[in-house]
């Protein structure tokens, strides 16, 4: 059988065109909000003292090893929060109920060390949560120019 013999399936969708050449979009990368640092790659750093940090508190053990391990989550946790509220104030991305978590958290643990009941501290932190995160969805959707969720 040669060519001549097989049929051609014609689809009914029409070929697609070459874009019109134009300006060129910026990938999503590169809309993302720098940070006032920006050529000095701070967060990074940070993660990368807290994996190492967190590595030896696992290998050394004991009261040490613990010290170091609570080190590294709060350093990691630090530079995760630091990003997550610098894309939210640049309406990048919603990290609203993060940060609404963020909120309800610190005042669990301020009002814990400052020995209020837990019929306090509890309903305090909901209660926080609750108005961060209407609060917080409100600034990113006039930050980001309309959408709740980016």
């Amino acid at each position: 059988m040669g060519r001549r013999s097989r049929k051609r399936v014609r689809s009914a969708e029409p070929p697609l065109r070459p874009a019109s050449p134009g300006p060129a979009r910026p990938s999503r990368r590169d809309e993302a909000p720098r940070a006032p640092w920006h050529p000095f790659p701070l967060v990074e750093l940070s993660v990368l003292v807290a994996l190492v940090a967190g590595v030896l508190g696992f290998v050394k053990g004991g009261e040490e090893g613990v010290m170091l391990l609570a080190g590294a989550a709060a350093l990691g946790s630090l530079a995760g929060l630091e990003v997550s509220i610098r894309e939210h104030l640049g309406g990048y991305r919603s990290h609203t109920t993060v940060l609404a978590g963020a909120l309800a958290v610190i005042a669990a643990v301020a009002l814990y060390f400052a020995q209020a009941p837990w019929m306090v501290i509890t309903p305090g932190a909901i209660l926080l949560f609750v108005g961060g995160f209407w609060l917080l969805r409100h600034l990113f959707k006039r930050r980001s120019g309309g959408p709740s969720v980016r």
